[in-house]
């Protein structure tokens, strides 16, 4: 059931105006976008069509809250089948665009954030790693990256580890 009085009107067109937002209205729910989803054959909860539906009548809680929000692996079967010709893919990266800027994010996302904040990776290397590179004739590199934590901190997206 969908309780509308739950909806927020203006949701949908603050995803049109996002880049990549711009087919959302275009969506008349043929869900060939579904039928395509790789990631749907493995996990039926995941279903563009029902993201978008949603996202058209405003129930932005709903959609920002959704784990399944996430699980969009992009790679645009559902925008090479669509019948309107809306990118889907790049649909639900702005609706994720538009979660993160709320302060909704996953918390793997969030740990990634934080290791790329710490050591400028995602995985740490290790003194095995760094012997065995000289070992093999490759140039020395160092444990951590601290460019990459002022990048970071230049985009403003370690705002999302703080909420």
């Amino acid at each position: 059931m969908i309780d509308l009085k739950e909806s927020d009107p203006q949701f949908k067109w603050e995803i049109v105006k996002k880049e990549g937002g711009e087919g959302l209205l275009k969506c008349f729910g043929c869900s060939d976008c579904a039928a395509s989803c790789p990631v749907r054959y493995f996990n039926e909860n995941y279903n563009p069509r029902k993201i978008i539906r949603l996202t058209l009548l405003g129930l932005k809680d709903r959609v920002l809250t959704s784990p399944f929000l996430w699980f969009c692996a992009h790679c645009h079967a559902c925008t090479e089948r669509c019948p309107q010709g809306i990118r889907v893919a790049e649909l639900i990266n702005a609706i994720k665009n538009y979660a993160v800027d709320q302060g909704y994010c996953p918390e793997g996302y969030k740990m990634q954030l934080d290791l790329l904040l710490k050591m400028g990776r995602l995985y740490e290397v290790e003194d095995f790693d760094l012997k065995k590179r000289q070992r093999l004739g490759l140039p020395a590199i160092d444990k951590t990256i601290p460019d990459v934590a002022r990048i970071l901190e230049y985009t403003g997206i370690l705002k999302v580890l703080q909420k």
